[in-house]
């Protein structure tokens, strides 16, 4: 009987080792073929498949698997993770496990938040996805907290608070894991607040460090805020950074300053519209990267750092690339934070190029002119040359796929008054946008050291979805009115496309089960565009969310 009992108990622990993700899976996210284990499809967030089921030649035989409804209105920018058949997918209020062949729906664990908290939500009420570790799913939700959910039944394990909504704060971001440690960041750098990076203990949820993005007077940056300026500084996290684990270093891009009056925050405002590259255990920064110093125009940098190794003068280099909001595509080198190249990727004005001795952009008296309060048309607008819709690397073809944008913006500073838990912008938001003629976003295959494109495609209405590339030589992206889009990798033709019902926003993913590839994204319209752009061509796409899944027709 012991003999039985042992063997017995050496079965249950094998089978509790097999369903809890280790940190050697999430290392290896980005070549496993059979899940989605990390955002970005893996620490290096490149969004590339080897997958090559669904290529050029099979990609218009791909239809809907099935959909699963999120019975909510609200926009959907989640990004599925896929592990042993399940798929985990958030909204703002939800976290659901559905069975990856079927779509029927394992569990769902409601979240609920005070009736104020969209109050204080700058850009959209939504969830950008969770984390697995250890058997757990981690996810933070809009008024702050962070929490942890069993992978199993959707029992909530622990949860903490971040910060307070009642100061502007709250939280819509991915958590990372990375080297045991649970990592969370912010938003609220539209209403006066101080942007921080959280690192936390995924068994108990225990606070283990926080990172300022605005120092204060005694720390290392301080010296860039004049007085009291830093308290209000902003320098939000809201996007979840990279990780290289070799080089033990996390990378995350940190947002705009507040308020946008330029004027009243002398000095390069460290560490807003930079990256930082940070140690995971203990949150300290080993080096960082500013793009743009003291900015007016909302160029914050939280969007994606990718993480790839590329010939650079025909020297093996360990790149971080970045579409910045500001327009230029940078090349860094991750070990020490040196630029490599900077150049436009979208029609920039603001600046005339990128000093790469110095690091700094060489401005142009578009700058000077707002930061004394002349009334500007700047290029990109405040939207940027990209907003936070990430893009796909695909070591492939060398080649970045990104969503950009192609229009400016008319800007004019304004006094800015704070009050807590109200907007803190110190611009004239009447009449921000010059649309120009033509199509107002375009999917762009970019050369990370030129900037330039290899081909784009229009479209008149801006995309804002993730973009997803494989080995068989198509991208995935999605469509404000609904389209889920497949394109020639080498050429942009539009292979095929399937109307959803509703916009997407989503962040699509790939995967293999039993021998057939899913492609998979959800659908929900209501983000940032939506919002503040009064595009009235939007009137009729309805409200709805889900997640699609799609294959090619056996």
């Amino acid at each position: 009987m012991k003999r039985f009992a042992m063997a017995a108990s050496l079965v249950i622990s094998a089978c509790s080792v097999a369903s809890a993700q280790t940190t050697d899976q999430l290392v290896k996210g980005a070549t496993d073929t059979s899940n989605v284990l990390n955002y970005g499809m893996g620490y290096n967030l490149q969004r590339f498949s080897t997958l090559n089921q669904i290529n050029k030649d099979t990609v218009k035989n791909l239809v809907p698997v099935w959909n699963y409804s999120f019975n909510d209105d609200r926009s959907e920018e989640s990004q599925p993770l896929v592990y042993q058949g399940v798929i985990y997918v958030t909204s703002h209020n939800a976290t659901m496990a559905v069975d990856a062949k079927t779509g029927k729906q394992i569990w769902k664990s409601k979240i609920e938040y005070p009736a104020e908290t969209p109050r204080i939500v700058c850009c959209g009420i939504i969830n950008r996805g969770a984390a697995l570790f250890d058997g757990k799913l981690f996810r933070t939700t809009l008024d702050a907290n962070v929490i942890a959910i069993d992978a199993k039944d959707g029992k909530e394990l622990w949860r903490q608070k971040a910060a307070d909504i009642k100061e502007g704060y709250s939280m819509t971001v991915a958590p990372l894991v990375a080297d045991g440690v649970v990592i969370t960041g912010i938003s609220g750098a539209e209403f006066g607040t101080r942007g921080f990076i959280d690192g936390w203990d995924p068994a108990t949820g225990k606070h283990l460090w926080r990172t300022h993005s605005v120092p204060s007077p005694d720390e290392p940056g301080g010296d860039t805020w004049k007085g009291d300026t830093w308290k209000l500084g902003g320098g939000s996290t809201w996007i979840t950074g990279s990780y290289d684990p070799e080089l033990n270093t996390v990378y995350w891009g940190i947002g705009n300053p507040g308020p946008f009056n330029a004027a009243v925050r002398p000095g390069d405002n460290l560490y807003t519209c930079s990256v930082l590259a940070m140690d995971p255990k203990t949150g300290k920064i080993k080096w960082h990267y500013q793009f743009s110093p003291n900015n007016p125009f909302d160029y914050d940098s939280v969007a994606e750092m990718v993480l790839a190794d590329m010939n650079v003068e025909g020297k093996p280099t360990k790149v971080l690339m970045d579409a910045n909001r500001n327009g230029f595509f940078y090349v860094l080198d991750r070990t020490n934070g040196k630029v490599l190249a900077a150049n436009p990727y979208v029609k920039v004005n603001w600046a005339t190029g990128v000093d790469l001795k110095t690091g700094r952009p060489i401005e142009t008296d578009v700058v000077k002119d707002a930061r004394e309060g002349k009334k500007v048309v700047v290029y990109p607008s405040i939207l940027g040359g990209k907003n936070w819709e990430p893009m796909s690397f695909n070591p492939q073809t060398g080649l970045a796929y990104a969503n950009t944008l192609a229009f400016g913006g008319r800007y004019k500073s304004e006094p800015a008054t704070f009050k807590q838990g109200e907007w803190y912008l110190g611009m004239d938001l009447t009449d921000p946008w010059e649309w120009g003629d033509g199509a107002r976003g375009h999917l762009k295959a970019i050369d990370p050291m030129t900037g330039k494109a290899k081909w784009e495609a229009a479209s008149d209405i801006p995309r804002f979805s993730g973009v997803l590339s494989t080995a068989g030589g198509v991208v995935f992206t999605g469509a404000l009115t609904g389209e889920f889009e497949a394109f020639d990798a080498d050429t942009g033709k539009k292979l095929w496309q399937f109307q959803t019902g509703s916009g997407i926003e989503g962040q699509p993913v790939t995967w293999q089960q039993d021998g057939v590839q899913y492609i998979a994204v959800t659908s929900g319209y209501g983000g940032v565009y939506s919002l503040f752009s009064g595009d009235e061509r939007l009137a009729k796409v309805p409200p709805g969310g889900s997640l699609w899944v799609f294959a090619v027709k056996q």
